[in-house]
């Protein structure tokens, strides 16, 4: 059904929308790993930055020396905070170009590649593995973001 709008009561029987909620749990899930991911490294690394979290590791001066900065929790961190600003928008803009009606396997291509290029750009930053790996890796899934949102202007564009 390329081209034509879905109803909102048949978003379930859409196999782009089906395609979309499937790499858009994908890809949060993978979001919020990358918290479950920081706090290993916070509690590996003994690195905090509230008081309350030191408390198992005494009390006092002796917890005072847990409430620092960590280069590891903090790369995750820088991770994180990349996921959330470019996931967020593939979210708004990937639900928009859904529901514009693309052929399923223009939509899966999109999909596919974001999901793919978020799941290495976590690795690259991880690992980390050398640049321009991350740089890419970004630029990719940034770029389906706004081949999408190009296709729901080019289809929907009241101005």
């Amino acid at each position: 059904r390329s081209g034509k709008m879905a109803k909102s009561t048949q978003l379930i029987d859409n196999e782009v929308f089906r395609a979309y909620a499937t790499y858009t749990a994908i890809v949060l899930l993978k979001m919020m790993l990358m918290s479950l991911v920081t706090a290993y490294f916070r509690i590996t690394r003994k690195a905090f930055v509230n008081p309350e979290d030191t408390a198992s590791f005494g009390k006092g001066d002796s917890a005072k020396k847990y409430l620092r900065t960590d280069p590891d929790v903090e790369r995750v961190r820088r991770g994180h905070l990349n996921d959330l600003e470019n996931i967020v928008p593939f979210v708004g803009v990937g639900l928009l170009y859904a529901l514009s009606g693309p052929d399923l396997s223009t939509a899966l291509l999109h999909f596919r590649i974001f999901a793919g290029a978020r799941i290495l750009h976590t690795f690259a930053y991880l690992i980390p593995l050398p640049q321009p790996s991350r740089g890419l890796s970004w630029a990719v899934g940034y770029t389906v973001t706004i081949s999408m949102a190009y296709k729901v202007l080019k289809t929907v564009l009241l101005l």
